[in-house]
């Protein structure tokens, strides 16, 4: 089925939102590949353990005590959490200068072997990161959910957001779109639904030559109360 066309899609988001300057200022912003490659892979271990943290909880309140998170787990050092037994890992959990969620915590760990185990086959985490095609974005989102610890759903797909990553995100507002104009039908997470949505934003991309973030935003804009 033929999808709108950006054009349309973009005079929708601009007319809600208060015009086409208004838009560009809101639309974010991703890094480039050699700025991703460059960033420390302490960096992304950090952002994945804000967004598990963030999850289900109020995103203010873990932003409020990440100071706290980052001395408590030593800037995030890979091979420092490597090495942190089962018995520390467990105090640093009770500590009440972080959020207190052992299942959590346990996760910054797991994720940090995650890294460690790219690292072996890509000289740094960041690269492999930095090289994983935007056209298959979703691949990678299945890759963290498999391989790391608490990444699925929307969190990691936030924490590359974040990060800046280029992807588009899976909101209220995009499903909704999504499903009103029968892109899908069926469940999210199915292989069918994964292929139809990065089949759509691969297609929007190439019209419009804009990144992924900038679509599934300017799509977001188009519906709901965004």
């Amino acid at each position: 089925m033929k999808h709108e066309s950006f054009s349309v899609i973009y005079e929708r988001a601009c007319e809600r939102k208060g015009g086409e300057a208004v838009i560009e200022a809101l639309l974010p912003v991703s890094l480039t590949s050699e700025e991703l490659a460059q960033t420390p892979d302490d960096r992304y271990l950090a952002e994945f353990t804000r967004k598990v943290f963030q999850s289900g909880f109020v995103w203010r309140v873990v932003d409020q005590k990440w100071p706290d998170f980052e001395e408590t787990f030593w800037g995030f050092d890979i091979e420092k959490l490597l090495m942190m037994p089962d018995d520390m890992l467990e105090r640093k959990a009770t500590d009440p200068k972080i959020i207190r969620h052992l299942k959590k915590v346990w996760s910054i760990r797991d994720n940090a072997m995650m890294i460690q185990d790219i690292r072996r086959e890509h000289d740094s985490f960041a690269l492999f990161i930095a090289d994983w095609p935007v056209d298959n974005i979703m691949g990678l989102w299945s890759y963290l959910k498999k391989h790391g610890s608490r990444l699925g759903g929307n969190t990691g797909p936030y924490a590359l957001r974040a990060i800046g990553k280029d992807t588009f995100l899976l909101t209220r507002d995009v499903e909704a779109y999504l499903r009103a104009m029968k892109i899908i039908d069926g469940g999210l997470t199915t292989k069918k639904s994964h292929l139809a949505i990065q089949t759509f934003f691969n297609s929007l991309r190439e019209e419009s030559g804009r990144s992924m973030a900038e679509l599934s935003r300017l799509v977001s804009y188009g519906v709901g109360e965004s």
